[in-house]
């Protein structure tokens, strides 16, 4: 094993997250919705600790700092390697939701209501993730907001490109009036459907590459580890320092790798149609409704 002093082990750490803030600064992170406070704090404990963990043990068992610095960085990026499953499993459920409450709102205004009557009369039938928005948004009518302003803090909340066309339509029928509304949610709710049978179609086809990264990465792990503890002569020219630096160079290769079967199975979030509401704009609209 490597005799480490502190200012050794500093030096690997530094590299470590020197190198991790160049990959960031040449391909940036992707926004994510906003999480609860307290689950984000939850959950970056809960990464530390397995992080710290982990490195610990690897340095007592190899005293590699290299393997140590990149199973801290593997553990805060685990995650990631689905490609964002959850993201697209939770984005086609609220399509799902969508898509019915559309046709719910179709139906409710084909009985001759209005379409401030008919937005409170569909939350009953709206899917439980569409409820507290549906809430909100009947809140800010009934706090004299102007509807087409409560409808795009609606869209805004839902954060959804498929939203936007319903929001939209509902949006231009609330300054139009116009006839044809019923016509223009049953098509938007028949798209919507269309586009959900895609999406289905779509992560099918990246469930496979998902798993493919996954096991890629689980045997390249299981493998190393095998032959640390059950052939440590094998691996025993990795514990100079020109054997680190090669390590090093390994493990480049290894992360380049799977990030980039990470950015083939990931889940890409089309542009959005309408853009986000000012929040300095919502005590102006409600002063004017």
């Amino acid at each position: 094993m490597i005799n480490l002093d502190p200012f050794t082990m500093l030096a690997g750490a530094a590299t470590g997250g020197g190198l991790f803030l160049l990959f960031l600064s040449l391909y940036g992170m992707r926004p994510h919705p906003g999480r609860p406070k307290r689950e984000v704090i939850r959950m970056l404990t809960t990464r530390t600790a397995i992080a710290g963990v982990s490195a610990a043990l690897i340095m007592v068992v190899t005293g590699w700092p290299v393997v140590a610095v990149g199973a801290v960085l593997l553990v805060f990026a685990w995650r990631g390697l689905s490609g964002g499953a959850s993201e697209e499993r939770g984005a086609m459920r609220r399509l799902e939701g969508l898509a019915a409450w559309t046709e719910s709102l179709r139906d409710t205004i084909a009985g001759a209501a209005g379409l401030e009557q008919a937005i409170p009369a569909s939350i009953r039938a709206a899917a439980p993730m569409l409820r507290p928005h549906l809430r909100g948004l009947v809140d800010r009518m009934h706090s004299r907001m102007a509807l087409s302003d409560a409808l795009r803090l609606f869209a805004d909340e839902l954060d959804d490109p498929s939203a936007d066309l319903v929001v939209a339509a509902l949006i231009l029928n609330s300054r139009l009036r116009g006839p044809g509304l019923r016509d223009v949610l049953g098509a938007l709710a028949v798209s919507a459907r269309e586009e959900l049978d895609m999406r289905r179609r779509v992560e099918a086809e990246r469930r496979s590459t998902r798993r493919s990264v996954q096991i890629v990465v689980i045997t390249a792990l299981v493998f190393a580890g095998l032959l640390v503890v059950f052939n440590p002569s094998y691996v025993s020219e990795y514990s100079s320092w020109l054997g680190q630096a090669v390590l090093l160079v390994v493990a480049g290769l290894f992360g380049a790798g799977f990030a980039w079967m990470r950015r083939l199975a990931r889940f890409d979030k089309p542009t959005r149609l309408l853009a986000p509401q000012v929040a300095a704009e919502v005590p102006q609209a409600v002063k004017h409704g």
